[in-house]
């Protein structure tokens, strides 16, 4: 299989490209190499430095692939409101072009690597009025230290369910927009041009190689580093948050799964939650990760843009992807915590 990757020099873009290239596929790397993910790192050999918003300017680049592996995004919430243009131009006209020159060079398939971002806040049960979906927290409940989603009929707590892919979808951060305007566009594509994609909402990836901490790094980057600078792991408002943290060579072997299963779908796009199926709370990944250093310190801040739970129900992908996750979270953060990190 011939399998144009593009992020490929990304944390999880690597993972993949071994992945596919164990399994004997020829894998095209395609990486921009943005600051804001790379640094000055240089390119692994034989990538070609390519920007997905000019993609129809490398319509032969495409040309013979069976499936395009689309993992090329900023990533994060994105930190300020003046990051707005460089997601929308990234994540949305990126993936908007590289559908373009894929239909101009004939290819059918995409796996598109999506986020449980687009979900917003998680899925809720009040023991008395059953299935309840929050609006956004409020910032005077948040700067009180209450945390806690209150029942939109009774004001009582909301218990925690698993989302499933079926789940309404409600981002909340520029990240989130992009990554469902790339959904839409691809099931767009599809429905246009007979061609089938995959969405592998990704939740919490994890593992060696992962980016130290930015603006724009994932939590389990933020602790790894404090605890590498020696430093304890700051925790935001209570550490009560639940999410399903997926090691990065789970989500590689997801790919690789969905690059066989795209063609055969009968619907134009089709999402699956990529995830561990145990959720964690974020103190105890911040424990975990923190191993016998400096203890977490809970600090009661908190982010505008996040949400307070997100579990994910692993059932669609384990049914139609074959796709279960090898490493748990028990075990993969406590590795985690002496994984070598990227600069």
């Amino acid at each position: 299989m011939r399998v144009v990757l593009t992020g490929s020099a990304g944390f999880i873009g690597r993972h993949i490209a071994t992945a596919l290239a164990e399994q004997g596929d020829e894998v095209v790397p395609v990486d921009l190499m943005l600051p804001q993910a790379h640094g000055p790192a240089e390119p692994p050999a034989g990538t070609l430095r390519l920007d997905v918003r000019e993609a129809t300017t490398w319509v032969h680049v495409l040309r013979g692939a069976d499936v395009v592996v689309h993992q090329a995004a900023l990533v994060g919430l994105g930190a300020r409101v003046a990051d707005l243009p460089a997601y929308a131009g990234h994540n949305d006209l990126g993936t908007a072009t590289l559908l373009a020159a894929m239909h101009e060079a004939g290819v059918s398939a995409l796996v598109l690597a999506s986020s449980m971002v687009v979900y917003g806040e998680g899925r809720y049960t009040c023991p008395a009025h059953g299935s309840q979906q929050p609006a956004a927290r409020r910032r005077e409940d948040l700067d009180a230290g209450w945390f806690e989603n209150p029942c939109p009929v009774c004001g009582g707590p909301l218990g925690c369910d698993l989302v499933e892919e079926s789940a309404a979808v409600d981002p909340r951060s520029a990240y989130a927009a992009g990554k469902l305007a790339q959904e839409h566009y691809a099931a767009a594509w599809a429905r246009q041009t007979g061609g089938r994609a995959v969405a592998l909402r990704y939740h919490n990836v994890y593992g060696p190689g992962m980016p130290r901490d930015t603006p724009y790094s994932g939590v389990a980057a933020m602790f790894r580093s404090s605890v590498e600078r020696g430093e304890a792991p700051q925790v935001f408002e209570d550490g009560g948050q639940m999410r399903d943290f997926v090691h990065v060579a789970d989500v590689a072997r997801a790919n690789l799964l969905a690059t066989r299963a795209v063609g055969e779908s009968e619907a134009a796009l089709t999402a699956y939650n990529v995830c561990s199926g145990t959720p964690v709370s974020i103190l105890e990944v911040a424990q975990a990760v923190a191993g016998d250093g400096p203890a977490p310190r809970v600090t009661g801040g908190y982010r505008l843009g996040d949400v307070r739970h997100v579990v994910a129900s692993p059932a669609r992908a384990a049914k139609e992807l074959g796709f279960r996750a090898e490493v748990s979270p028990d075990v993969g953060l406590a590795g985690f915590r002496h994984a070598a990190l990227r600069a």
